[in-house]
């Protein structure tokens, strides 16, 4: 099946990502087999949404997570005709950043999916997976299984009394499923398990977890900050401070005046930025959509983008906005008087430098979507404002400035250039989030980190003058701080040399892979967890009268692998862990299919789990009533707490009174 990605659609994707652990049925689909004619039918989806949710249609992107995908278990006797097609009237709506028109339905959802029969028996089981939004959140994709069996009139036969007939054996009722031979009959989780059974309250007696965001606003802010700096030192932006500047200070014999169209142009830098990062929430939303974080498709598509973005830095082109906006913006300036003048000059600003502030952006973006923050975009966004706004207005109030302003030249380039080995880097930590779901195996630690060796070793080199691209001046000396920069850098690629013969490498240990993927490891103080699999893992605690540190994680988690890397590491706590405690690592993203889909029910509503991450995500929700990683909790042999749980705080202190009660409660 075709996939189209769009930039408004991998928006989504930055936005979307872990936020809730609660549980909520906003939307309740129901399924209908209707016979067209003796060998035609269609399998009508009608969903009843809860008032401000809605589901997209499959205009918004075929088959993305959150768009409505039709998929087949099993089809015998049947064939599919045409795709999965939205019924009834959907709400259009344009997206004003980029200019795309998005369709979604609010209050009644309805697909339908054509079925040509080609006689005799027929079967036809699967599910349609969609996503429900609010102006809020998203909730992971949520699944409608159908199962339809019966029999058909041949294809000869079109007679009304054969399509009655046909009509009559069809059913709306799920397949029977004891004949294992013909239907895959889906099992059914045994909670009947003392291992199974919820301990919510059980695990609130012991006190509140406060679980930390992964970055807080003033992370984020100081990320916009820093991603602002970078691109007023641009080649896009630097040479245009100072004849902005002196237009402002020479349109009026009033200096105070001058001052003042400075400071509203530097507002207006800063009210356009935070008008892109709302605008993202409020057409997008933030999201619990776990599923996203880890999806392929979305992975490598932000590894793509970054690798373009550096290439551009690198040189090897621009992206710009099409000329004709700028020019049209520029035009209407100046016809325009008083602020919306200045406002739409610092909206050319914004168009013209977007060729080096774009990529910079694209990154910022990318960063945040680590966070479930609504405002996180704003945030983000109002730092990298201030920062590229606050030259022009100091320089506006300070004109002698402008004397001692460091010329254009070729030192923005360098610029550009070590931004496009950055972007490269982290571009990889998105390919590897993607490998490391799937289980390909084509990113392990070592491999990750000897491209990352490689990359910052050629930085290094770039920046004593080793290395140079098409758009570097031949004649640029190497400096005292380019020196300084490029022992940084060249002293980093060193650092990580011993990784390769499994060092834990602390500084790295949020982007690289985790550490069972490196097959070489000489490291010996290192926690591995004993079982993958929870019960297996809780029976042989039984069996050797150990308690169980569960350990709830994910392929895509930063935290889980600086807590690996930062805390297990630890003599005390990696003994307490290897010779106490049976440790049980669950990947709520594996994406590895279970033999046979498992039928739960949340809420009222029953489920299918399809993948091992969906098992161990349902029985972190179930048991413990959370979904967040990284989650650590401590159970005896019968599966009760031993502790409250544990989730990212990388003070090795706590970690090891945590363990330590954990025990000591085991042996009351």
């Amino acid at each position: 099946m075709k996939r189209r990605i769009t930039l408004s659609w991998l928006l989504m994707a930055i936005i979307c990502l872990p936020m809730f652990a609660q549980m909520q049925d906003p939307v309740r689909f129901k399924t209908e087999w209707k016979n067209l004619s003796a060998n035609e039918a269609e399998i009508i989806f009608t969903g009843t949404m809860d008032q401000g949710w809605h589901v997209y249609s499959t205009d918004l992107q075929e088959g993305g997570p959150t768009s409505a995908t039709f998929n087949i278990d099993k089809i015998e006797g049947a064939e599919l005709v045409g795709k999965l097609t939205p019924v009834g009237k959907e709400i259009k709506q344009m997206d004003p950043i980029f200019d795309m028109e998005v369709k979604f339905f609010e209050g009644t959802a309805k697909f339908s999916q054509k079925v040509k029969l080609t006689g005799g028996n027929y079967l036809v089981t699967g599910y349609l997976e969609y996503g429900a939004c609010n102006d809020q959140n998203c909730l992971p994709p949520t699944s409608v299984d159908f199962s339809y069996k019966g029999t058909a009139a041949g294809a000869a036969s079109t007679t009304s009394a054969d399509a009655k007939a046909a009509e009559e054996t069809a059913t709306d009722q799920p397949v029977e499923t004891a004949d294992s031979a013909t239907v895959a009959a889906p099992q059914t989780l045994q909670e009947a398990t003392d291992y199974w059974k919820p301990v919510i309250k059980e695990l609130s007696s012991y006190g509140s977890n406060e679980e930390q965001e992964s970055h807080s606003w003033i992370y984020i802010f100081f990320t916009g900050l820093v991603g602002g700096l970078l691109a007023l030192f641009t080649p896009c932006v630097w040479p245009i401070i100072p004849m902005t500047v002196s237009f402002f200070l020479k349109r009026t014999k009033d200096k105070k005046k001058g001052i003042r169209d400075a400071w509203t142009y530097g507002a207006s830098i800063v009210v356009i930025y935070v008008a892109l990062g709302l605008a993202i929430t409020l057409i997008f939303g933030a999201s619990a959509l776990n599923a996203l974080s880890t999806n392929a498709i979305f992975n490598i598509l932000f590894f793509l983008m970054l690798v373009v973005f550096a290439a551009s830095f690198f040189g090897a082109f621009e992206i710009t906005l099409p000329s004709k906006w700028s020019n049209a913006v520029d035009s209407k300036a100046e016809a325009t008087t008083g602020l919306l003048s200045i406002f739409l000059m610092a909206f050319t600003l914004s168009l013209v430098s977007f060729s080096c502030t774009g990529p910079i952006i694209g990154f910022l973006l990318v960063e945040v979507s680590t966070t479930g923050s609504v405002v996180a975009p704003a945030i983000g966004m109002l730092g990298f404002a201030i920062a590229l706004a606050l030259p022009f207005t100091l320089f506006a109030m300070f004109p002698s400035w402008l004397k001692s302003m460091p010329k254009s030249g070729g030192w923005m380039n360098v610029i550009k250039v070590v931004l496009g080995f950055l972007e490269l880097a982290f571009a990889l930590k998105f390919l590897s989030v993607a490998d490391l779901a799937y289980g390909w195996r084509l990113l392990d630690r070592e491999t990750f980190l000897a491209l990352w060796i490689v990359i910052f070793a050629l930085l290094g080199m770039y920046l004593l003058g080793k290395i140079k691209f098409p758009h570097d001046d031949d004649n640029n000396k190497v400096g005292v701080g380019r020196f300084f920069l490029a022992l940084i850098s060249l002293a980093f690629a060193v650092y990580m040399i011993p990784g390769l013969w499994g060092a834990p490498l602390k500084a790295v240990s949020a982007f690289a892979p985790p550490m069972q993927t490196q097959d070489f490891n000489l490291y010996k103080n290192e926690v591995h967890a004993k079982f993958t699999d929870f019960d297996a893992g809780m029976e042989y605690a039984r069996q050797n009268n150990k308690p169980v540190m569960i350990d709830f994680t994910g392929y895509g988690c930063v935290n889980c692998r600086k807590m690996e890397l930062a805390v297990w590491t630890d003599p005390k706590v990696s003994q307490l862990l290897n010779d106490d405690y049976v440790l049980i690592t669950l990947y709520v993203d594996e994406k590895t299919k279970l033999p046979e889909p498992i039928k739960v029910t949340e809420n009222g509503t029953e489920r299918t789990l399809r993948t091992i991450g969906d098992k161990w995500s349902y029985l972190q929700r179930s048991k413990f009533g959370a979904n967040a990683q990284p989650f650590y909790v401590l159970l005896d042999n019968e599966g009760m707490p031993l502790n409250k749980s544990y989730s990212y705080d990388e003070d090795i202190a706590k970690y090891v009174d945590f363990l330590q009660t954990g025990l000591k409660n085991y042996k009351k």
